[in-house]
């Protein structure tokens, strides 16, 4: 596991570097997902008219 410190003011936090990797790579496929959503809904609805 790798961490790194972030020092706001009086506070400080410990930000795991793998979990915020795991998290960003859901986040870019969730909305690769959307994307792709949209897209196949654009066809639908100009296949309808």
């Amino acid at each position: 596991m790798r961490h790194h410190l972030v020092i706001d003011g009086n506070a400080f936090y410990e930000v795991d570097d793998d979990c915020m990797a795991a998290k960003k790579q859901k986040e870019e496929e969730r909305l690769k997902k959307a994307a792709e959503e949209k897209k196949k809904k654009s066809r639908k609805d100009k296949s309808e008219e």
